[in-house]
């Protein structure tokens, strides 16, 4: 039974999992992709998320609590001013995981944390979305044919 496991320890003790967790979260801020073994990849992404969340709003106070989950002062100011402004409308979802296979070593399996807007090569070959309402538009649609159909018909008579 699992009962109350609701985080995966990485087999460390809490400081040093949180100390790794903010050292890899300042890493992928940083470098906007980092390779990791699968199951700390799936740490990280539930630990950077909420912070990115977090830094669309500018605020001090959502500062200062970015701030003493990440302890950096340059990758604080780099996800509020950069990160931020790129993924201003993105509802969620701002990591991706790509697994990359074992590692030679230790038979480990190996994967790629990104931020998904700055992965060129997934976003260009997708056109931008259409902004889509459920409402239907049937009265432009109706006067639209028939506007045509009127001037044809005027034409004809002379």
């Amino acid at each position: 039974m699992r009962h109350g496991k609701k985080i995966n320890h990485l087999g460390r003790k809490t400081a040093h999992r949180k100390a790794m967790l903010s050292n890899m979260a300042c890493s992928l801020i940083e470098h906007k992709r980092i390779n990791t073994t699968v199951a700390k990849a799936k740490a990280l992404k539930q630990f950077v998320e909420p912070l990115i969340t977090k830094s669309k709003e500018d605020t001090t106070h959502n500062r200062r609590l970015v701030f003493s989950k990440l302890r950096s002062k340059e990758t604080v100011t780099e996800l509020f001013r950069d990160v931020a402004a790129k993924i201003g409308d993105r509802p969620g979802g701002y990591t991706r995981i790509i697994k990359l296979g074992n590692r030679l070593g230790d038979n480990a399996d190996m994967a790629m944390i990104e931020l998904v807007d700055y992965n060129e090569l997934y976003n260009a070959d997708k056109p931008a979305k259409k902004k889509s309402t459920r409402r239907g538009r049937s009265k432009k649609t109706e006067t639209t044919p028939a506007a045509p159909a009127s001037e044809t018909t005027n034409s004809e008579e002379e």
